[in-house]
C-alpha cells in the first residue's frame, strides 16, 4: 500500500506500520529531519482514503490550541445584536454563544470527529518541539481518544484516529508517552533503497544522474555536518538538476546547487575549493565495478 503511494519502507518499518493499524496503536517514528516520517502519514491517508489530519507542533503549543478556541469576534457580533434588538435573555443567549455554530475546531478535536469515510489519520509532527505540560495533555488524549470542553462537556472519538507522532529528537520524549505508542526510529536509507525512493518521486532523472546524487549524498553523510541531508533534500536535489539539464555530477554543477542539499553556510563552505571534488571523486568511485 505505502509503495503504490511512492514511499518506498524497509520490512522493519512496514511491519511496524501494519501492527499500528492492526493493533489500533498509536506509532512513535523518530529520527533524523528529512528521513521520510511525516511522509509516512500523508501515505497512509491516500492508500486508506482517509482524511489526514495534521497538528504541527510548536513551543508554546497548549491543549486550547490544539483542541479548539471559540469564535470571539462572531460571539461579540451575536452578543451586539442581540442588545441592539433586544434579543434573547441572557441564558439562552449563553447558551447559544457557547454552541458548536461558534466553536472553531483544532486537529485533536477534528480527530475526534467522525467520519464517513473512517477514522482520520492523526499526525502529531515534530512533538519534541513541545513542553512537558502539552506531552502531559496528549498522554491523557490518546489513553482515551477524548477531549473536555468546558462549556459542552467530554467528546468521545466514535472511533480512535490513526495516530503518527514524530519527533527530530531535538530533547527527549517522555518515557510515559512512548509506552501507549509503537516505536520505530526511521534511519537514513541505504544506497539500493535511497535510489528506489530516488526513482519513485523523480522517475525523469536518469539512471546514471540518479546513481551519481544518491552516491554524493550517502558520502555527505559521512562528513562533519551541522545538518546533514536527509531523504527530502536529495529528492529536491535530483529535480534540481533536471530543471538545469544536467546529466552527470561536476564539482561546478555542485557548487552551483549546494542550496537543495545543505542548509546551514558553514556547512557549504566546508564543501567549497576542492572539498566537493574530492567528495565527488569518492562517490563515483564507489560506482566502479569492482
Amino acid at each position: 500500500m505505502l509503495a503504490g503511494q511512492g514511499y518506498v519502507c524497509d520490512r522493519a518499518l512496514g511491519t511496524v506500520v501494519f501492527l499500528s493499524l492492526s493493533l489500533g496503536r498509536p506509532l512513535f517514528l523518530e529520527g533524523e529531519a528529512g528521513v521520510g516520517k511525516t511522509e509516512i502519514a500523508k501515505a497512509l491517508a491516500a492508500g486508506l482514503g482517509r482524511r489526514l489530519i495534521r497538528l504541527q507542533c510548536y513551543e508554546g503549543l497548549d491543549a486550547s490550541s490544539a483542541v479548539y478556541e471559540w469564535n470571539f469576534p462572531a460571539q461579540m457580533v451575536a452578543i451586539r445584536t442581540a442588545e441592539a434588538t433586544g434579543g434573547a435573555e441572557r441564558g439562552a443567549l449563553q447558551t447559544e454563544l457557547f454552541s458548536d455554530e461558534y466553536l472553531i475546531e483544532r486537529p485533536l478535536l477534528q480527530a475526534m470527529r467522525p467520519d464517513e469515510n473512517g477514522a482520520p489519520v492523526l499526525l502529531i509532527d515534530e512533538l519534541d518541539r513541545t513542553d512537558e505540560p502539552f506531552e502531559a495533555f496528549l498522554l491523557e488524549a490518546l489513553s482515551d481518544f477524548q477531549v473536555t470542553i468546558p462549556e459542552l462537556g467530554t467528546i468521545n472519538a466514535p472511533e480512535p484516529p490513526i495516530v503518527i507522532v514524530t519527533s527530530n529528537r531535538t530533547r527527549e520524549v517522555h518515557d510515559a508517552l512512548k509506552r501507549r505508542c509503537l516505536y520505530h526510529w526511521v534511519d537514513y536509507p541505504g544506497f539500493d533503497r535511497e535510489m528506489e525512493i530516488l526513482t519513485a518521486r523523480a522517475p525523469a532523472a536518469a539512471a546514471t544522474l540518479s546513481r551519481e546524487v544518491v552516491a554524493f549524498v550517502q558520502r555527505l553523510r559521512t562528513e562533519d555536518l551541522f545538518k546533514k541531508p536527509g531523504v527530502a533534500e536529495t529528492i529536491d536535489w535530483a529535480k534540481c538538476l533536471l530543471a538545469l539539464d544536467v546529466i552527470t555530477l561536476s564539482p561546478e554543477v555542485i557548487a552551483d546547487t549546494l542550496g537543495a542539499i545543505l542548509k546551514y553556510q558553514d556547512d557549504i563552505q566546508k564543501l567549497h575549493g576542492s572539498e566537493a571534488k574530492r567528495i565527488l571523486d569518492e562517490a563515483k568511485a564507489s560506482l566502479e565495478p569492482a
